[in-house]
């Protein structure tokens, strides 16, 4: 699968290599990377088979979120939706693959939860790459967010597209918790999925409290904002959050560092797959920006555009081809 907008952001990436008078060298060994905030060396952790287990079902709700609307709304979305199971109630879902992607609302009662599940960027769509090329870093929405305080900044693209969504998340999270009888709520996505899946997390955290429990489990995510957004983040969602990453992924060590953007704590890197799409060394890094985990990655050199895609885990990967219906 050819990711356009990956393509123009590497090439920002390269330029921002070869102009930059200040970069580091990761103690991994694994390359030269343009860095601007706090960088952790702290040692990684294997995850236990049942930490590995738990990314499986947030995982099969994000690839679900690639299919088309109808095919959500009905559950009727082949092996994606069997494998998640029946019993699945979709209480809304909206998008049009291009400045709005893909995203639904659903009730899931094996979890006893409800779900948000947020597409990533269509590469067919110039309107759903856009979303990814405006990256400026802007002022966080204060109305939406009045606890921030007024350094932090977010990708300007990212922003525009979660707000065409926050709306209709929030009634429909609202529906869901009061119909449903459910004090718990899993949000996310894939690449720019998961950038707004983060997005939603910090609204949902902020307005409904800590009587609903809020777990934000993404894949693929690349940054969202500057060093201010990645501590408002910690201190907001602490460890329900989880960011996965995966092997030579490109994605999550962009927009560079170099131009303000940083990562919030919660990394989980893939660093091997099997045959079988099973991942068989994942490890849990802790700090903002490992430079053991994706932080430590070249991206000049060494990135694999395929690796984006997956498979993550349990043979799951993401994009059009993973949920053609």
């Amino acid at each position: 699968m050819q990711y356009f907008s990956l393509i123009l952001l590497c090439g920002l990436v390269s330029y921002s290599a070869r102009a930059a008078p200040v970069t580091g060298t990761s103690p991994s060994g694994r390359g030269i990377v343009p860095r601007d905030g706090p960088t952790s060396d702290a040692a990684t952790s294997q995850l236990s088979a049942a930490q590995q287990s738990s990314l499986v079902r947030p995982a099969q709700f994000s690839r679900v979120a690639y299919c088309s609307s109808a095919a959500v709304t009905s559950w009727s979305c082949g092996p994606p939706c069997d494998d998640i199971g029946k019993g699945v109630e979709v209480i809304q879902a909206g998008g049009d693959d291009g400045l709005v992607p893909m995203y639904f609302v659903a009730h899931d009662p094996i979890a006893e939860s409800i779900v948000v599940a947020h597409q990533g960027t269509d590469p067919d769509n110039i309107l759903s790459i856009i979303n990814d090329a405006q990256i400026l870093l802007k002022d966080l929405n204060s109305t939406r967010f009045p606890s921030a305080g007024d350094s932090v900044k977010v990708h300007d693209g990212f922003q525009k597209t979660f707000e065409r969504t926050a709306d209709g998340v929030l009634s429909g999270v609202q529906r869901g918790l009061a119909a449903n009888n459910v004090n718990k709520v899993v949000v996310t996505g894939h690449s720019l999925g998961a950038a707004i899946a983060v997005m939603d997390a910090m609204m949902l955290k902020e307005i409904l409290g800590s009587s609903v429990e809020i777990t934000t489990t993404v894949f693929g995510l690349p940054r969202g904002g500057n060093e201010e957004w990645a501590n408002f983040v910690d201190q907001t969602l602490g460890s329900s959050l989880t960011h996965v990453t995966n092997q030579d992924d490109p994605v999550p060590i962009l927009p560079p560092r170099l131009i303000g953007y940083q990562h919030p704590q919660g990394e989980i890197h893939i660093n091997a797959v099997d045959g079988n799409g099973d991942a068989t060394d994942i490890v849990a890094c802790p700090g903002q920006e490992n430079e053991n985990c994706s932080e430590g990655n070249n991206i000049l050199f060494d990135h694999s555009v395929a690796n984006h895609a997956g498979p993550y885990i349990d043979n799951i990967s993401f994009g059009g081809d993973a949920c053609p219906l």
